[in-house]
């Protein structure tokens, strides 16, 4: 009787590890699918974005950021592992033109894609383009942002145009140097008949932010009329506001 006691229970052994092994297979084959869609749907979208770039050999530029970026922590990656990459790719700010947002994208792209002899936006650039809305640590310390003067649209439409907490505040704004930055020309996007919102306290910090050196102004501009300037290319650059 023991003996058929034993044996039945080494069955039911047999028969729960092999359920397991089962089971992790199952689950390591949906993992590794799912980790392999989302790389090639990674993939696919940098070389589709990139090859409206005609002057760059994407896939030297996908190969570049794969080996400095793809399976590791990019928060970690040490800053010359992007080299390869930002030399397959390099930045050139555009003196005078360049324009920078914060949750005013929709209006500031309507804007750049009719009027790029006016204004250029770093999506509008490879790197940015192809990276717009993914998570990447980019090269730390670069100051190579802008230069000359530059121009940043802000939504008067919230309760703080200039927040400490976006991108334009904690990442941009920090790279503007003198003197390669000269001015920084502030567009407060608001609707007709909109109250000022160029003395808005949070441009206080914004100003305090600039490095020394660097001149600053502030305009409202109704939306109605940054969207006249895109429609019309007859409307010289300096006359959209």
């Amino acid at each position: 009787m023991e003996h058929e006691r034993c044996r039945r229970l080494g069955k039911r052994c047999v028969i729960l590890i092999v359920f397991f092994v089962v089971l992790i297979v199952i689950v390591a084959v949906v993992l590794g699918l799912t980790l392999c869609q989302n790389k090639c749907e990674f993939e696919s979208t940098f070389l589709s974005r990139c090859e409206k770039f005609n002057e760059y050999d994407c896939k030297k530029v996908w190969g570049a950021f794969q080996q400095a970026y793809v399976n590791k922590n990019s928060c970690k990656v040490p800053v010359e592992a992007y080299d390869p990459l930002i030399a397959a790719a390099p930045f050139k700010p555009q003196c005078n033109k360049t324009m920078f947002w914060s949750k005013t994208k929709d209006v500031v792209h309507g804007l750049t894609a009719k009027r790029n002899d006016c204004f250029v936006t770093l999506e509008d650039t490879l790197l940015g383009s192809v990276l717009d809305g993914l998570t990447w640590c980019g090269k730390e310390g670069s100051k190579d942002v802008a230069c000359g003067d530059v121009t940043a649209m802000l939504s008067g439409s919230i309760d703080e145009p200039f927040d400490s907490t976006s991108n334009f505040a904690s990442v941009e704004v920090p790279r503007f140097k003198a003197p390669r930055v000269k001015k920084l020309n502030v567009v407060m996007v608001i609707q007709n008949n909109a109250i000022s919102n160029c003395t808005d306290p949070s441009l206080k910090n914004l100003t305090q932010a600039l490095d020394k050196g660097i001149t600053y102004s502030c305009k409202d501009v109704p939306e109605s009329q940054i969207q006249e300037c895109g429609a019309k290319p007859e409307i010289a650059c300096g006359a959209c506001w």
